[in-house]
């Protein structure tokens, strides 16, 4: 896979089986395809900033700003957009290009970032995995936090204190996830493990 991240969507799990008779379980994802639609380069740097856009939109649906940048550059409306600073060959890539599943490469490690499942607002057991109270008869302390600070000295609760609120909804990345199989002709991968998110989340696929 080339230095250029790139947009993808979750379309489900399942489990393949290798040459050995091993099950690996497998995530099926959607790769693309995005487009560059901005590129900086920069004189003093080897490194420039990379635009790609991903899945079309109605231009009715966005400011005129984004519109007129959209035309300055002769590429369609993208829903998302995301740009990226990276050492890039001027000759390969060039604003227009369509990046697919192509860039991929059978046996390489990428890392996936996407925004997890969100569980609303949960307990501190479940939040934090915190053991529960004794269940015996008159025990007044089964789910409870118990004590979260002291009294008089600070008189306060400290901050990050590790209490119940909401839980889950957060960016997490998913390191060294190794491809396994793609299908050019459907665009989708299959990446060994589990990436974040429920099905249909938008990912988001690099390389360092």
């Amino acid at each position: 896979m080339s230095s250029i991240g790139m947009f993808g969507k979750k379309i489900g799990m399942t489990q393949i089986f290798d040459d050995e008779g091993k099950t690996i379980p497998v995530t099926i994802v959607q790769v693309g395809p995005c487009t560059i639609t901005n590129i900086e380069y920069s004189n003093t740097k080897e490194y420039s900033n990379i635009q790609i856009g991903y899945e079309y939109i109605n231009p009715h649906k966005l400011t005129k700003s984004k519109i007129g940048n959209f035309y300055k550059s002769k590429t369609p409306c993208f829903k998302y957009l995301k740009q990226y600073t990276k050492k890039i060959d001027k000759n390969h890539m060039k604003i227009g290009k369509i990046l697919t599943v192509k860039e991929l490469k059978i046996g390489n490690l990428i890392n996936v970032s996407a925004n997890s499942i969100g569980k609303g607002f949960t307990g501190y057991q479940k939040r934090h995995n915190f053991s529960r109270g004794p269940m015996s008869h008159g025990s007044k302390n089964h789910r409870q936090p118990g004590s979260i600070g002291a009294g008089t000295t600070p008189g306060r609760v400290f901050p990050n204190k590790k209490m119940s609120g909401r839980m889950g909804g957060n960016k997490v990345t998913m390191k060294n996830l190794q491809i396994i199989k793609t299908y050019t002709e459907t665009n989708t991968a299959l990446i060994k493990g589990c990436v974040p998110g429920k099905k249909g989340n938008l990912l988001y696929l690099y390389k360092k």
